[in-house]
Order: structure tokens, then C-alpha cells, then sequence
């Protein structure tokens, strides 16, 4: 069978976008000379960019790879993100995990010289086409990144995402079970270039990537101590994607380090909490603010605006800074939830006005639900679940009612029925 050219995936594509991926796989008998997996990759792919990467989904050109490369690269917004943690004018980068060649795209747009590395032949295939679709230079390898690095030109950036699937195909997230590992490349890795930049796990403890006292200088370790000289915990709308290393340089100080929580939002301005790792490292609550108990009962009562942090500040756990920089107070130990007297402007997560407060006493409830038949429903340090609660309280998901169950200090269960701000 004669192969089939790119402009006839194209049409073919185009022809059935909107069609049943799984009934034109079974009808692929009536399509012969039609790469149908090659197509159906082309179509789902297509789908998926039109929301994660607007920019190549614009392009009319561009070829999608299978389902799983495309689950696994980076979202337009992480990897714009990425390239503003790399000055303009920078000489060369190298991706030594290209994958579908988002993050080398964006990234390389910093540079004057880009080098993408990637084992798999047929992703060379696709990044080699898509470039020249986008008008993109880069140099296109096919190799496995841990013997290029070996040859490897030291350069200004290497950008590396380690693959985070095991051998069966299973999630994997420690330092040491990605592939490649990069706790035995650190020191090869820091020869060869100025900046190193990781994307990891966002199931990853950060922590592990903190300089550690026990080694005057950054060595690779089992728990990874002394890589890091920046860490950015990065969500998309509220959802935690990337935990970004960027690595020191061979000379670095091992002072501070700077930790960055930012929520990027797709329609509105990205949230960003900026902090240090020793100011980071203090996440328990202060001393001046263990809790308000009491003070949240009543309707009207001191404390009327709660906040929920984001997903990157949860993520990151400095809730001690959070209190000190925001004026707000934790509703419990173990809560994650604060409250204000006065309206916090800009608070990095979301923000509610308390309309009535409740304990679980079967008439306060009553009370203070009359009138609710829908809400939207969270639960933390609880004993119920989300859906536990919901089916207790009888009531619908949805609406404009926003109803935290949690415990306050004390051990008291209290519920918030609250209205968004914003």
C-alpha cells in the first residue's frame, strides 16, 4: 500500500472531524490507503489543542501524535510559563526530552540556537514537519538524552521532563523512577549548561529538591538535596500541574532559594505567591493565630469572608507566611480554610462571603439551610465526604451556594454556607 501523503491525513482529517473516533477505527475496512491510528491521532489531537495549545491548534498544518504524547506535554499556558523563567537573547538551549516539542517551542523562542533531543523516531518525525510548519529552527535529534548529554556542546538552558511511567506503563513520581534519573545526571547536567530547568511530578514532595545542610555543596542524593535554587508549583485553573526545578549554577550560593506558587488562569490574570525556602519551610500556623474557634458561630459574626487557597499554595503548604503576609486567620489546624474581619483584596486563591455558619446539630441545620436546594460542596479535616455530606444534607450539586464543612479548633464540625466573591 502506497504510503499516505501528509496533505491526505490533512483532508482526511478534516473530512471526519467530528466524527466517532472508535466507530472509524471499527469502519477502518472502508477506507483503504488510509493510515486510520495515524489519522484518528490527527483528529483527537486537533480536538485536544484547540483548548491546551490555541497557538499550533490555529495552524493548519501541524500533525498531532498519539493519544498519550499528547496527554503528557504541556498546556500552552505551562509552557509560556516556562519560557518567562528564561531571559530574551539567550544564545542556545537544548530540550533533552523533546516529546511533542510544546515546551522546545515556547522555551526556544528565547533563544537564538535549539536543540531538541528525542529517542522515540516517530515524535522526530512529527517535531522535524511541525517546525517547519510553525517556522521554527531547531535541530532535531534522535537519541536517548543520556548518551547526548555525554557529546553534548555545554549550552545556556537545558530544559529536561523525565518520563514518569515505569516499564508497565504505571504512574511513577520519585526522583530516582523517572526516566532518565536524574539524581545520578545532576552532576553531568551541571557541566553542561548555565540554567537547568526540570519539569517533575506535581505529586512530587518539593521538599526533596530544598539544599540540605549535610552537603556544603549540591550533590545527588537519594532525596535529591542541594538541586534546586528555584522551585515553581505551577496549577492551570485551580488544578496543580508542574512542580518546576530550576537547578543552580556550578557556583551558586546555598542561601535562600525562591518558591513560587502561581495559578494560571485561562481568563484572568495567573495568581503568583512568592516566597523563600526557609520562610517555606515554616508551614505550620503562627503562634499569634491557632484558630478562631467560637468566633465563626453566629450569623453576622466577626469573621464574615473566608478564603480558600489555591491549589499551588495547598501544594506548598506555607500557610504560616500565608496568615502573616494576608492579615487572615486559619479557621482550624488541619482546616486550610482562613478567614478575615475585612475583605482581603487579591487573596492567591478563592474568595467567599459567609452567609450563615452551622454546626451539624440536626435544627441549626434546618435553619440554616432553609431555602438551599443546590450547592456546591468541599470538605477538609472532615469526617464526611463531599458526596457523604451532600446526600446528608439533601440537597443538589450546583447553584450559587458554596457550603465548607471542616473542623474548627476545638474539634467543632462547623459548616459555611457562603457566596462567591468575584
Amino acid at each position: 500500500m502506497q504510503a499516505m501523503t501528509h496533505q491526505e491525513l490533512l483532508d482526511f482529517a478534516r473530512l471526519h472531524a467530528d466524527d466517532d473516533l472508535q466507530r472509524l477505527a471499527l469502519d477502518a475496512r472502508k477506507y483503504p490507503g488510509i493510515d486510520i491510528p495515524r489519522a484518528i491521532a490527527q483528529i483527537d489531537g486537533r480536538r485536544r489543542a484547540r483548548l491546551k495549545l490555541p497557538t499550533l491548534a490555529a495552524e493548519e498544518g501541524v500533525e498531532y501524535p498519539v493519544h498519550l504524547s499528547m496527554e503528557q506535554c504541556s498546556s500552552e499556558l505551562t509552557a509560556r510559563y516556562k519560557a518567562s523563567l528564561c531571559p530574551a537573547g539567550g544564545g542556545a538551549m537544548a530540550d533533552l526530552t523533546g516529546g511533542f516539542g510544546v515546551d522546545c517551542y515556547f522555551i526556544g523562542q528565547q533563544f537564538s540556537r535549539r536543540t531538541y533531543i528525542e529517542r522515540n523516531e516517530e515524535l522526530c518525525r512529527i517535531a522535524r514537519h511541525n517546525y517547519r510548519q510553525l517556522g521554527f529552527e531547531a535541530d532535531v535529534v534522535c537519541a536517548d538524552c543520556t548518551d547526548y548529554l555525554q557529546q553534548m556542546e555545554p549550552v545556556d538552558l537545558i530544559f529536561i521532563d523525565p518520563a514518569r511511567r515505569d516499564a508497565a506503563g504505571a504512574r511513577t513520581y520519585a526522583l530516582a523512577d523517572c526516566t532518565p534519573d536524574i539524581t545520578s545526571l545532576m552532576p553531568l547536567l551541571r557541566q553542561k549548561c548555565r540554567r537547568l530547568l526540570v519539569k517533575l511530578s506535581p505529586m512530587l514532595d518539593w521538599r526533596v529538591l530544598i539544599p540540605s545542610e549535610t552537603h556544603p555543596q549540591p550533590l545527588p542524593s537519594e532525596r535529591g538535596d542541594g538541586f534546586a535554587s528555584e522551585i515553581h508549583i505551577v496549577s492551570v485553573d485551580n488544578e496543580c500541574k508542574e512542580l518546576l526545578m530550576v537547578g543552580p549554577t556550578p557556583d551558586a550560593s546555598r542561601g535562600e532559594g525562591r518558591l513560587v506558587c502561581v495559578n494560571l488562569r485561562t481568563n484572568a490574570e495567573p495568581q503568583i505567591f512568592e516566597t523563600t525556602f526557609t520562610a517555606a519551610q515554616q508551614t505550620t500556623l503562627p503562634s499569634r493565630s491557632g484558630g478562631v474557634g467560637g468566633g465563626l458561630l453566629g450569623l453576622g459574626g466577626e469573621f464574615p469572608f473566608l478564603y480558600e487557597p489555591n491549589a499551588s499554595l495547598m501544594k506548598a503548604g506555607c500557610f504560616g507566611e500565608l496568615c502573616s503576609r494576608f492579615g487572615v486567620s486559619p479557621v482550624g489546624p488541619n482546616s486550610h480554610l482562613f478567614v478575615s474581619s475585612e475583605q482581603v483584596a487579591d487573596f492567591p486563591g478563592r474568595s467567599f462571603h459567609i452567609e450563615r455558619t452551622t454546626t451539624m446539630n440536626r435544627r441549626e441545620l434546618k435553619a440554616a439551610l432553609d431555602g438551599i436546594s443546590h450547592a456546591n460542596i468541599a470538605t477538609r479535616n472532615f469526617p464526611l465526604s463531599p458526596a457523604e455530606l451532600r446526600k446528608r444534607l439533601k440537597l443538589k450539586d450546583g447553584g450559587n451556594d458554596y457550603i465548607f464543612a471542616t473542623t474548627a479548633t476545638g474539634g467543632i464540625h462547623l459548616l459555611f454556607i457562603c457566596r462567591k466573591i468575584g
